[in-house]
């Protein structure tokens, strides 16, 4: 939930001014936290150090003026949207003009009244309010658009545009990219015995796992179906098939409740790794990975293979075979 507390920093070299523009927006009520400050560098420093939501900042000011302050402002990203109304004196068009180019929202002319700045105060955080909740509007369209609905792991799409931005760091900076694909053993089996909703329960439960056993740099996908994907950045072969088989054991032993309480559910995982002597692209890593998929379902499934040409050291079959139970 977004938090809806305000903060205003003041910023003028004059304490008895401060205090007037303090008074006039503690007596409106528009703000729950009020800051201070004697000049734009330090105002800058309190900026840096707290969540504001509207500056008030005189224009001429000792070791930073207004005008720096907002040079200033402009080359941080996070505070381009932050409005600031600035203080002045100076009546001259040129000046609000070179201001308002910099940055400021707008401008009150000193000695102001405390009606109207306490109204330019309410229009900027009304905008300010309405831009905050764009950006949380087209933030959460952004994750709707790459998330699968059913599991809460990346989808398809965007999996794929992970990888190529995964595997073009990885050629030029060099380092192994590590591809697992997993499927769920008998899964239309489950689907059959306990219905399509219990079916759907499992693919949440499994995602779970997944995400659990991640490493903060590590990403999983929804495949399509009963198959997933895990996207090991920074990982050698040897290394992703530990990974690989740890994620084996625990969704093994996994225990369920309810009308899934007696079944086990087993996986059988493939890994590939770029660069390889078999691998020099995307669709190569992605084929290595498939295929060693296809040879751990056609070794008995619950187990891990790695891509061909990985040497002599293989997964041995596990002796629990059986996914669904009565």
């Amino acid at each position: 939930m977004a938090d809806m507390t305000k903060t205003v920093l003041v910023i003028d070299d004059s304490s008895t001014l401060r205090e007037e523009i303090l008074k006039i927006v503690r007596d409106a009520s528009l703000f729950d936290t009020y800051l201070e400050a004697s000049d734009g560098l330090d105002g800058f420093k309190v900026l840096l150090n707290n969540k504001v939501d509207l500056v008030l900042c005189d224009l001429e000011m000792p070791r930073m003026d207004g005008f720096r302050f907002l040079s200033m402002m402009r080359s941080r990203e996070e505070f381009h949207d932050l409005p600031v109304i600035m203080l002045t004196s100076r009546e001259d068009r040129d000046t609000k003009i070179r201001g308002l180019e910099q940055g400021a929202s707008d401008y009150v002319t000193k000695p102001f009244d405390p009606g109207e700045l306490a109204a330019r105060v309410r229009v900027q955080l009304k905008v300010k309010g309405l831009q905050d909740e764009l950006k949380r509007s087209n933030e959460l369209l952004r994750k709707l658009s790459i998330t699968d609905p059913l599991t809460h792991l990346h989808n398809r799409r965007h999996l794929m545009e992970m990888v190529e931005r995964e595997f073009q760091r990885t050629s030029r900076k060099g380092g192994h990219l590590s591809l697992v694909m997993l499927d769920i053993d008998y899964f239309k089996k489950i689907n059959d015995t306990y219905g399509h909703q219990e079916g759907d329960q499992v693919l949440a439960i499994l995602a779970e796992i997944v995400t659990k056993r991640l490493r903060s740099y590590d990403m999983a996908a929804r495949y399509g179906g009963e198959e997933f994907v895990l996207l090991l950045p920074e990982t050698p072969l040897s290394e992703a098939q530990a990974i690989a088989e740890r994620l084996r054991v625990e969704v093994q032993d996994h225990p369920f409740s309810g009308r899934l309480q007696h079944l086990i559910m087993t996986i059988s995982l493939g890994v590939a790794t770029y660069p390889s002597s078999r691998v020099e692209s995307i669709d190569s890593l992605f084929r290595q990975a498939d295929e060693a998929l296809y040879r751990a379902k056609q070794g008995g499934r619950n187990r891990v293979e790695l891509m061909a040409g990985a040497g002599e050291e293989k997964s041995a079959p596990h002796d629990s075979q059986v996914l669904v139970t009565d």
